[in-house]
């Protein structure tokens, strides 16, 4: 377990930040909308807490994945005119608030997923509309070293908090946006603002995928246990994650098939 706290998301923050780069902020966010943090740290929570625990936390998790989209709404439009560590903030205080009223009056879990996917569908609506006007620059030496140890460090402090605080608090703080977080912070401090806000308007695509892995999980994990709960959550994600592909990038999808 400690393994996966130290390597898997470093390895990944890695991965996205060079298919960032290959093509582009928006596909590099839809990406990391997959639950590449969150589906490790449940599965952390159900190895240590029970099965029961990691449903609840599952459950509460897809209740405020709406907040996650709060993040990166505040994060945008105050990239406009702030810098990045006020943006942080912003987009810190715009996920409370929306983990907040979210989880007010919890819903039950087919409510909590149709409501999710309604505001997914609008969301692309509420964010600032940019155009890259400059290329993504150069890394700078040390930079994906930075970013893997920033990832590191964020998803062990959540999973630390997350097995000590309940499954409530536990399915609020899997779906913080860790990974998002550190990728859109670096795009703003290294290539500029617009690259952060397509990068954290392309998660909300990815998102579709996560609100299905977290139902699946709470629904099917009291039943099926641990390991085939989970697989049958992570087939789910990635069906979704590739109609989202096919409907959001046809134009990605076609120039892979002539190669």
């Amino acid at each position: 377990m400690l393994l996966i706290r130290l390597l898997l998301v470093p390895v990944l923050v890695v991965l996205l930040t060079l298919a960032g780069r290959r093509w582009g902020p928006a596909v590099a966010g839809w990406l990391t909308g997959f639950p590449i943090v969150a589906g490790p740290i449940l599965l952390l929570i159900a190895l240590e807490q029970g099965p029961a625990f990691a449903s609840h936390a599952a459950l509460w998790s897809l209740s405020v994945v709406l907040a996650n989209v709060c993040f990166g709404i505040a994060y945008s439009w105050a990239a406009r005119r702030l810098p990045w560590w006020l943006c942080l903030v912003a987009g810190s205080i715009g996920f409370a608030a929306g983990a907040l009223a979210l989880s007010w009056h919890p819903l039950p879990p087919w409510p909590a997923l149709a409501l999710t996917l309604a505001g997914l569908w609008l969301a692309p609506r509420a964010f600032p509309r940019v155009q890259l006007d400059t290329p993504l620059p150069a890394p700078a030496r040390g930079e994906l070293l930075a970013r893997m140890l920033a990832g590191a460090a964020m998803v062990a402090l959540v999973t630390f908090l997350a097995q000590r605080l309940g499954p409530h608090v536990s399915g609020i703080l899997t779906v913080y946006p860790v990974m998002s977080l550190v990728l859109a912070v670096f795009s703003h401090l290294h290539a500029g603002p617009t690259h952060a806000v397509r990068l954290l308007g392309g998660v909300v695509g990815g998102l579709y995928a996560f609100s299905a892995f977290c139902f699946t999980v709470g629904m099917a994990l009291p039943l099926l246990g641990i390991v085939p709960g989970f697989m049958l959550a992570l087939v789910c994600a990635l069906a979704v994650q590739a109609v989202t592909f096919c409907i959001r990038y046809p134009q990605l999808r076609a120039s892979w098939r002539r190669r």
